[in-house]
């Protein structure tokens, strides 16, 4: 009988990859520093923190959806467009009718315009992001017309409270609907055929029309489900300013874009996480309010917020390009 005297070969374990976790890291990171500068100003009082929540509550919920549309390798600039347009149509609705027909045509705002870029980008083969560029403008102007320009006023309270300004128990409702809609989100996206196919068909397109996925309706159903989003984000603007105006939502794509990037999703699609989408819309609002608390003006904070979403974008990019 021979026995070896050679040594069973280990198995090394892969390093740690930090760049996979990168917006973890940097929220952390982030968090503890404006914790230690600017504990005097009250960055870390229970009101300041459910002010942060809240106030990236709405940009969260656009940044669920928009991970679906990123993954699927298309892109919707419109959203902030839509949001507006969704908080008249809402509010014009809630004025002459009532609230369920109020929150139907809300909701009915953003399927008539995920449909008309759905068909567009998914059917017609024109680039998402020359439809959603000029789905912008539309709905921009369409809630500038349909409004004469002038806020429309939300008065009715039960609105009001399931739709922005209402809290339960100490938790705000805006906060509760993240929540909700994150965790549907993340199960749709990580645990369905669906969320399975979008990946597939924004990893190699050809290769899953090969497999037999429907990729043209599968890029049809991430528009639509993108303005839905915003169209919903648009209502609880409308609640928790009790107002629906054109100008609600603007600038908000571009948030939202970041949020979902710095969380790790590939803006070249077949890769996505609803949970790092929504730690990177939290992130982002952290670095919004450290700003404002440590005293800087408008323009500062523009250039400080800029540098910091390109550095962490590099980063997270850097990180996507390895894998």
């Amino acid at each position: 009988m021979i026995v070896s005297t050679n040594p069973a070969p280990q198995t090394s374990k892969p390093p740690f990859d930090w760049k996979s976790y990168f917006v973890y890291i940097a929220f952390i990171a982030i968090f503890a520093v404006f914790a230690l500068t600017l504990q005097d100003r009250g960055f870390l009082s229970p009101q300041n923190l459910i002010n942060v929540f809240r106030q990236v509550s709405i940009v969260a919920i656009m940044a669920i959806a928009m991970t679906f549309v990123l993954s699927a390798g298309e892109i919707d600039l419109s959203i902030g467009a839509v949001a507006g347009l969704s908080s008249v149509t809402t509010g014009l609705a809630l004025s002459h009718y009532g609230l369920a027909p109020a929150v139907a045509a809300g909701l009915a705002t953003g399927i008539v315009v995920g449909s008309i870029n759905g068909v567009l980008a998914a059917y017609a083969g024109i680039p998402s992001f020359l439809v959603t560029l000029g789905m912008l403008g539309i709905a921009r102007g369409t809630g500038m017309w349909v409004s004469g320009t002038s806020p429309v006023p939300v008065l009715n309270e039960t609105y009001i409270y399931f739709f922005g300004s209402g809290s339960l128990g100490p938790v705000p409702i805006l906060i509760l609907w993240v929540l909700l809609l994150g965790a549907i989100g993340h199960l749709v996206f990580r645990t369905t055929p669906f969320g399975r196919k979008v990946l597939a068909t924004g990893g190699n397109e050809t290769s899953a029309r090969f497999s037999g996925i429907r990729t043209r309706n599968i890029k049809f159903k991430v528009m639509v489900l993108s303005s839905t989003a915003a169209a919903f984000a648009g209502m609880l603007y409308a609640g928790r300013l009790q107002s629906g105006r054109f100008q609600l939502g603007e600038g908000d794509e571009l948030s939202v874009i970041a949020a979902v990037v710095l969380g790790g999703t590939s803006l070249f699609g077949g890769r996505g996480t609803v949970i790092g989408s929504l730690v990177g819309a939290l992130l982002i609002g952290v670095i919004n309010n450290g700003l404002i608390l440590m005293g800087l003006d408008y323009s500062q904070q523009l250039i400080a917020r800029g540098a910091l979403i390109i550095l962490a974008v590099a980063v997270g990019s850097g990180a996507l390009a390895r894998r």
